[in-house]
């Protein structure tokens, strides 16, 4: 008997709590699965259950086996999902969570190619900028722009933006440029409501990183809001480059306090778990990471 059915009989009998049950799970007779896992002992020279009349428990050693298996099965099951991935075409319904903005600017343009090379794919964009919990709201893939925290999500970076404090050449003649972070007090700032940082801003300059508590003239969820307004010489803002690189490269919108610098964040596309990854899923996130492997807004 292969080393592999021996493993999965062990763990089937663990799992089931008793070889009755197991039999039942492999279609197998009770006295093949009990010669199976006593073949396995001996093979091994240890004991790795407990066996009574009314329950199984496993021995010290049976528990470092156990957890040994289930690594390898799962390793094998994960294989045979990735060849399969690879192998198969793409088609169903693909629920994507992504950013309001970025979504709108960035990826919108891109949704007809990716239908257009994968025709029975049929795709539910959903543009929110709150933290969806793909799981629970049945998402198979999310755009993030953040410093991911630990998680059981799986995450592939696309890309990075950087964000930049920046405001019109109008607003900056009127109220002048401020040349270190405790100035930003005295100016009008319009903050996006939604950053992890909040309104303590910190910044890092040749002497190290100095933070800011800064006091909104206005407060919004919307990074294109905040943009307007700037724009419209209403005050500072700090927004990423997907956002504002253009109006910095056409000089609607200049850098303030360039030897500054904020933070610098990943774009990632994150998805529920490595195994099992549909075609749909690996061919949009591999779409996406080579339409960004090259950032397409100014830095």
């Amino acid at each position: 008997m292969s080393k592999f059915i021996e493993m999965e009989v062990f763990v089937t009998v663990v799992q089931a709590g008793s070889f009755v049950k197991a039999a039942e799970v492999l279609n197998v007779s009770k006295a093949t699965i009990s010669r199976q896992v006593a073949q396995l002992e001996t093979r091994l020279g240890v004991r790795l259950l407990h066996r009574t009349t009314r329950q199984l428990s496993l021995t010290p050693e049976g528990e470092v086996f156990l957890l040994r298996c289930r690594e390898l099965l799962d390793g094998v099951a994960e294989a045979e999902a990735e060849i399969f991935s690879s192998s198969s075409e793409a088609s169903g319904l693909l629920r994507i969570n992504v950013p309001v903005s970025f979504g709108l600017l960035h990826l919108a343009p891109l949704w007809s190619e990716f239908m257009l090379r994968y025709p029975k794919v049929t795709l539910d964009i959903t543009l929110a900028d709150r933290l969806v919990d793909l799981v629970e709201e049945g998402f198979d893939m999310a755009i993030r722009i953040a410093h991911l925290p630990d998680s059981s999500l799986v995450s592939r970076r696309l890309t990075s933006t950087r964000l930049v404090l920046c405001a019109s050449p109008v607003y900056l003649q009127q109220r002048g440029m401020p040349n270190h972070p405790s100035e930003l007090v005295e100016h009008h700032i319009l903050t996006y409501s939604l950053f992890s940082m909040g309104e303590q801003w910190t910044f890092v300059g040749k002497d190290g990183p100095v933070s800011v508590r800064v006091t909104p003239r206005m407060r919004t969820n919307s990074g294109d809001t905040c943009r307007a307004a700037a724009l419209q010489h209403q005050g500072i803002v700090l927004q990423p480059t997907f956002l504002v690189g253009p109006d910095l490269a056409a000089g609607t919108l200049v850098e303030v306090m360039p030897d500054w610098h904020s933070m610098t964040l990943a774009i990632h596309a994150i998805y529920p778990s490595r195994k099992f990854i549909s075609p749909k899923v690996r061919l949009m996130i591999e779409f996406l990471a080579d339409t960004f492997s090259t950032p397409t807004w100014p830095e």
